[in-house]
């Protein structure tokens, strides 16, 4: 394959991001961001999925753990994992932009890097973990890729429609839920006592049961999900597929297509504008992140509070609970950036931007690793602490998580030029394996 820098020659194809051609603040945002998302992952990792948006679920209720949840809310809920989305997006407009300069062909390297993505995506999914974003990312960047000439005006404003349409969804499947939720309640009381079922009443148990996890999970439900995941690798999987299956069917259409897609375009638009590369003026920066924390952090404040207020009420969260985390989320986010290119726009903390650095440039190795590790630790067929630690004890190992891979992450580069499921992942995008282990001199 063909990597010409040839600007005139048109059949060129465009390849892998040298080096030299890094964006440094790119890199580290993108190191805080991978590491940002295991601080609300581990929730999903060590406990029943409702722990992670109900602390009453699982996990501690006395006044320290209750506190953990509630910090974790504020400003990692959702955050982390905007930013991520918004490199994403950045990224297919930085790797277009390359490719165009170069005069090489791009689209069809693009489409391979993505269908690859998906393929492992859904391995990540189905055989590892239930909640892999990177199946997400494939299926949803591919329209995005559609975007990347548009203006930042253009981008701005499409973003914001498709962000407002998750919130109506829920407003609206609210109402259906609510009664899904009554009409199961009766035929429970009808076939208890032995009255024969119809097979529409039969339908609607079977439709409640197997979508009330999500959102009003009984005891039995999380004990459920307690035994499966403390359990075998063979019980754990027959329990995740259905799961995951019904994630990828319900969540891309009504939650995750809108949501990551308008984060990817406005990711554009700030790459566009320089945001990211920390090219724009230092008084920029400081706007955006007073803007940021000014509104939202009390958003994400508010949201932790109407949700306790109200204990947590199914129909509440989906109606109006989420609202306010949805939308602060995006702006804490916005701020957390702003922050990060401050730092490196000074060039304060630079053997610790650094470290941060190098795992940007190895997140999806780094990301994929924390499954290997978190289900290690929590699942049944290894050590099987699956809803034994409590919150404060899941954040001491996301602590000593990140400690290791801000460690071995600089270590590894110094030795080898992409991390190894990047290098994997090129290697098939590429059709052709790359050159993975640095030249001798050249180790950092």
């Amino acid at each position: 394959m063909s990597t010409s820098n040839t600007s005139g020659d048109q059949t060129a194809v465009a390849g892998p991001v040298a080096g030299s051609e890094r964006i440094a603040s790119l890199d580290v945002l993108r190191g805080v961001a991978v590491l940002g998302i295991l601080v609300m992952n581990v929730y999903a990792f060590a406990m029943p999925f409702p722990a992670y948006t109900n602390p009453y679920v699982m996990g501690g209720t006395d006044p320290l753990n209750l506190g953990v949840w509630i910090a974790t809310h504020i400003l990692f809920d959702q955050k982390f994992m905007t930013i991520f989305s918004m490199l994403f997006g950045a990224g297919i407009v930085l790797m277009a932009e390359r490719a165009t300069a170069r005069g090489a062909a791009f689209g069809s390297v693009f489409y391979s890097r993505q269908i690859w993505l998906l393929v492992l995506g859904a391995l990540h999914a189905y055989l590892i973990w239930f909640g892999d974003i990177l199946f997400y990312y494939a299926l949803i960047g591919m329209l995005a890729f559609l975007f990347r000439k548009r203006s930042v005006r253009t981008l701005i404003v499409t973003a914001c429609v498709l962000l407002c349409v998750p919130p109506v969804f829920n407003y609206g499947s609210s109402f259906y839920m609510e009664n899904l939720m009554s009409d199961a309640a009766g035929i429970e009381v009808k076939a208890a006592t032995g009255v024969e079922l119809s097979d529409e009443e039969q339908a609607t148990l079977d439709e409640w049961r197997a979508s009330r996890i999500f959102f009003a999970p009984t005891d039995e439900d999380v004990q459920a999900d307690l035994d499966a995941y403390r359990s075998d690798y063979t019980t754990i999987l027959e329990h995740r597929v259905p799961f995951v299956l019904m994630m990828h069917l319900q969540a891309t259409p009504f939650f995750m297509l809108w949501r990551i897609g308008g984060l990817m375009l406005l990711g554009m638009a700030l790459m566009k504008l320089g945001a990211f590369a920390a090219d724009r003026p230092t008084d920029f920066y400081r706007r955006l992140l007073f803007a940021g924390y000014a509104f939202g952090l009390p958003l994400t404040v508010l949201s932790a509070w109407l949700l306790f207020a109200n204990r947590f009420d199914p129909v509440f969260v989906m109606r109006v609970g989420m609202l306010p985390n949805y939308v602060g989320s995006i702006l804490v986010a916005l701020g957390h950036v702003a922050g990060v290119m401050l730092i490196v726009r000074f060039g304060v903390w630079s053997a610790l931007t650094s470290r941060f650095a190098a795992v940007g440039r190895t997140a999806l190795s780094n990301y994929l690793v924390h499954s290997l590790i978190m289900t290690t630790i929590f699942y049944g067929y290894a050590l099987g602490l699956y809803g034994d630690v409590p919150r404060v004890g899941q954040q001491a190992l996301v602590a000593a998580v990140i400690g290791g891979q801000l460690f071995l992450a600089p270590w590894w580069l110094s030795r080898f030029r992409f991390g190894p499921f990047e290098w994997l992942w090129r290697s098939l995008s590429y059709w052709r394996w790359q050159p993975l282990r640095r030249p001798q001199g050249n180790r950092a």
